[in-house]
This record gives structure tokens, sequence and C-alpha cells, in this order.
């Protein structure tokens, strides 16, 4: 079994085990690395006010960027200005699974619209969330722009990612978020048990930078697109999301609504367009030849 992580102690993004393992017939023991999956809660703070808004299940690492991801990616922060003081919970002990977030102001923000105090889990994300209508009376659609990507870029991106994929290399368990420039340069990658959990490191790192928004990049997700993965990159401005794996109808239904360009199935040298074409420079398409002798509709040619 993994080592029980002590309040005080800080936990680590991954551990050993002791598995037995059967390869044709053949059974040994041998040590196993696994990603850690620990609880993280998060509060908020302002002035002599204190609340728990969330507790996530997540890989520890990146947990100040985690906080401010989530808490940009809910509204309940704007800009970096609103964020005064990031830290671990130290009341009686130190508590790394514990992270206040300290605004500015003397008085907590209205966080009513999540609708209540939930547990997010590393599987789905946060269940209940409120609904694409919901999400419009949030954020606007992207604008227009001259913003394009050519789909050589496009289809170098996955190796990029998976060359960066650290954690990844020495547990096999983990999905990452990663953020290209416009050229294919890979500026920032982040890993976690939970995909929803690895966007928003992603989105907090760029908030933290001063980056937001992403209005000229393009994020890759290291599986399936889903409508939560797809709110997050829009609340960032992200023009351009594509993802290794399939994207869900909703995650199709947010990107065609608010002016989103969403690639799927990205693997080797082909990737589908769901929504945003015209961000896509593509090579010319051959048209069909026609056969000798084949029957056309009477009018065409």
């Amino acid at each position: 079994m993994l080592k029980s992580i002590g309040a005080s102690e800080r936990p680590k993004s991954k551990g050993k085990v002791q598995v037995v393992t059967v390869d044709v017939g053949r059974v040994r023991r041998r040590s196993d690395v696994l990603a850690t999956e620990e609880p993280l809660e998060l509060r908020i703070k302002a002035g002599h006010q204190q609340r728990t808004v969330a507790v996530t299940m997540r890989t520890p690492g990146a947990d100040f960027e985690l906080a401010a991801g989530f808490l940009y990616n809910e509204g309940i922060l704007k800009n970096r200005d609103d964020l005064l003081r990031i830290s671990y919970c130290t009341e009686a002990e130190q508590r790394y699974n514990t992270v206040n977030v300290t605004l500015r102001g003397d008085a907590l923000p209205d966080t009513a619209r999540l609708e209540r105090h939930f547990t997010v889990t590393s599987a789905c994300g946060v269940c209940g969330k409120a609904s694409l209508e919901g999400l419009e009376l949030q954020v606007c659609a992207l604008p227009d722009s001259d913003f394009t990507v050519t789909s050589e870029i496009i289809t170098a991106l996955p190796e990029k990612l998976r060359q960066a994929q650290g954690l990844f290399d020495a547990t096999g368990g983990l999905h990452a978020a990663a953020v290209f420039s416009k050229d294919g340069e890979l500026l920032a990658l982040r890993e976690d048990v939970g995909r929803h959990n690895a966007l928003d490191k992603l989105v907090g790192w760029a908030l933290l930078e001063g980056l937001l928004p992403l209005d000229e990049h393009i994020i890759l997700l290291s599986g399936r697109a889903s409508f939560e993965l797809l709110q997050k990159a829009l609340m960032a401005g992200v023009p351009v999301v594509c993802a290794v794996s399939a994207p869900s109808s909703l995650a199709v239904s947010v990107a065609q609504n608010f002016n989103m360009t969403l690639l799927g199935f990205l693997r080797g040298e082909r990737f589908n367009i769901y929504t945003g074409a015209a961000r896509v420079a593509l090579p010319e398409v051959e048209a069909p030849q026609q056969r000798r002798g084949a029957w056309t509709p009477k009018g065409i040619r």
C-alpha cells in the first residue's frame, strides 16, 4: 500500500507500490509507480471572512496554480489583481492539502451561483455544473480575428506534449493539458489524475504569469474534450482547442456557440475539425477524378 500522507508532510506527485505481475503464466513481484491522488480543500478569504468553496481530488504539485485556475474559471477571480495571497493552511500545523486564497477587499464575493458546497472528483469534474445557458450568461463568444494555424503545426503538437510528460513516463496514469504559441512552441504543460485539474493548473499558471487571455494560443488535451474543459478554455480566451481523443456533443455545442475552433482525434497526421475550420490553414483539397463511363446525375458534368 502507498504510505499514508501526514497532515504536515508535503504530499508527493507519485509513490511506489508492490505488485504481482502475471505475464504469459510467469508470476513475479516487483515495485510499480503510481500517480498520487490526494484531496485538496480550496478556501477563499477576505477581511475576517473565510469560506470553503471546493474539495478536489488532485495530483499534488502546482497546487497554487490549481487554486487560481479553478477560481478564475468559476468566475470568482476576474484577474490577477483580485489576488492578495495564496498559501497553504498553517492553522495549528502545516497542512499541504488545504490552500487559502486571500482576496483583496473586506468581503467575500457572492458564490451562490456555485449552488452548493461541492466535491470535485478527479474522474468527472464538477458534477451539477451550470448548463450551456448558464455559461452564456458569464462570457461572450470569442471575437473574430486573423489568428490561424497550419495543419503542419497542429500535427506536431502531440509529440511535443508526449515528450514533456515526465510524470506520465513514470506512472502511465495522468492526464495532461498544454498551451502552445501560434507557432507551435510549447509554453507550459501541467499533469494531473483529473483532466479538469490539469487544465485548471494551466489556466492558473497563465493567470499568475499575467498572460490571460490566451487569445493567440492553442491548447492540447491528452484525452477527450468534454463540456467542462471547453468551458475552462473559453474562460481563458483560447481560440483553438485540440484533443487527442473524441469531443463530446456538448463540447462541440460550446465551441459552435462561442466561436471556438475544436479539433479531435489528433493522432499522427490525422485530425477532425468539428468547429471553426476557418482558423486552420489546410492544404488544397484534391477534387475526385471522374471515372470514364461513370454515371452522373442529370445536369452535372
